[in-house]
């Protein structure tokens, strides 16, 4: 299997460090409001590449952390804390607002497919790790206090900048808009692990510390989490793309300090969903969750579906007519797994031999669109329907889509009729797809025969915005 390693910019060949055992890291949500689109995306890959990885047989560990302290607004260690911003909005504590949001983001995980880590940990579980940690960094030279907060030495380290190759003037916290430098640091770079009860007097949640009463910061958060429960290695550190940057750079540089060896040896960062004027966010434009999907009709499932369509470290990018193909494509695909019956023996050669276009695909750095390519390649084979069946079924336990129970709950809700045969289904399909190329060609006249044609036959084309489907009779 081969991995696009974030660390050292190329495909590397996946070794874990344990043969057989994977342990992965996953940056889980901030929880002060509900989690867009753009933030599943990244979670839906990040769950290809889990179950991927258990599907070839590796025993997998993965840990997620809740960010539900310590979250503020900028990448200089200044502004309001995001779970203090959640809860004056909403007029609830911190914690109600944590849980509530929590609660939310798992509802939406489960209605897209995504399976739940095996370590799901909110930062407030972990305060005496944060404090240990940050105590060590202070006694091996790594950190110093200064204002009344601990910070983390960046100049200590022989190099900072481990993801990209940008000089250090072109990453200073402060060419961002309305970011103040803070005074107390010693360097730019450097980054707060403790604040203490000197800054942000109306913090909500403060803990005692060896520097007086405050909270952690957010990059500790996440080292000493994987620590908690992964030890001192990891093999996959998995999130965003905008987290490479401070986050996931913070995150090493502690790490490493503290251990005083090499932390993860894979980085995983899946690219951002855009819409048209630029990168998803909370703030701007129409906030896109789940549940407004699903307020216009989609399925979530076809939102998934949109998200294979694409490589993990492309861009991709969002509109309702995108949308709108892949979820008229994944209906497509639903109609024709709905026509197979479960009849006969799995061919056990036909079965190998298209499965190997399934794993080569995942194998080479988890292309899930050459992934559903396979799918399709199993309907048009030669092969029978149970092994067709079976194929589905099984690349189904990575890509999730629920394709049978999608195709099941098509044929139950099916009108009583006499069944098509498989030879008019296929000619009502390529039918369908010259008709919808017609009408694009605003060829009316095209698109007028071929329906009439079909109704000749007994055949009832039903338009949607999702896309066109049919039925036998009226």
């Amino acid at each position: 299997m081969q991995l696009y390693n974030s660390l050292t910019r190329k495909k590397e060949e996946f070794v874990p460090n344990e043969p057989g055992k994977v342990k992965m890291y996953t940056c889980g949500p901030t929880v002060y409001h509900f989690a867009h689109i753009g933030n599943l995306r990244t979670y839906i890959m990040e769950d290809v590449l889990e179950k991927y990885l258990r599907y070839i047989g590796y025993d997998v560990k993965r840990v997620m952390n809740i960010t539900d302290v310590g979250h503020l607004t900028s990448d200089a260690d200044e502004g309001e804390d995001k779970m203090v911003k959640g809860a004056k909005r909403e007029h609830k504590t911190v914690m109600e607002i944590a849980q509530f949001y929590t609660d939310a983001f798992f509802a939406d995980c489960e209605k897209l497919g995504i399976k739940t880590p095996d370590v799901v940990e909110p930062a407030t579980n972990c305060i005496d790790e944060f404090i240990k940690v940050v105590e060590g960094l202070l006694e091996k030279g790594f950190a110093y206090v200064a204002g009344g907060n601990v910070y983390f030495d960046t100049s200590k380290l022989s190099q900072y900048y481990v993801f990209n190759n940008f000089e250090e003037d072109d990453l200073e916290v402060g060419v961002r808009e309305g970011v103040e430098a803070d005074d107390n640091k010693k360097n730019k770079n450097d980054f707060v692990l403790w604040f203490t009860k000197s800054k942000f007097e109306d913090q909500a949640l403060k803990w005692d510390s060896p520097w007086g009463v405050g909270y952690p910061g957010w990059h500790i958060e996440c080292s000493c989490i994987s620590m908690k429960h992964l030890g001192e290695t990891l093999d996959i550190h998995c999130g965003g793309i905008d987290n490479a940057f401070p986050h996931h750079t913070n995150e090493i540089a502690q790490s490493e300090a503290y251990f005083g060896h090499k932390w993860c040896n894979y980085w995983f960062h899946v690219l951002h969903l855009n819409t048209n004027s630029g990168k998803m966010s909370k703030s701007k434009g129409e906030f896109l969750t789940v549940s407004l999907l699903e307020s216009k009709g989609y399925d979530p499932k076809a939102y998934r579906f949109f998200c294979l369509g694409s490589h993990y470290r492309k861009s991709l990018v969002f509109t309702y007519e995108n949308l709108d193909n892949a979820a008229q494509a994944f209906e497509k695909l639903v109609a024709r797994i709905a026509q197979l019956k479960n009849e006969g023996e799995v061919e056990e050669d036909k079965f190998n031999e298209l499965k190997k276009l399934f794993t080569d695909a995942l194998d080479n750095d988890i292309n899930t669109s050459l992934a559903v390519t396979a799918l399709y390649d199993v309907l048009k084979s030669d092969a029978n329907d149970a092994t067709k069946l079976a194929l589905i079924e099984d690349f189904d336990k990575v890509l999730t889509l629920d394709l049978i129970g999608h195709a099941e709950a098509l044929k139950n809700s099916a009108p009583t009729a006499p069944a098509a045969d498989a030879d008019l289904a296929a000619e009502v399909e390529k039918l369908i797809e010259e008709r919808a190329a017609a009408k694009k060609a605003k060829n009316f006249a095209e698109a007028d025969r071929i329906r009439n044609y079909l109704a000749e036959k007994g055949v009832t084309l039903v338009d949607s915005r999702e896309g066109t489907t049919w039925k036998l009779g009226e």
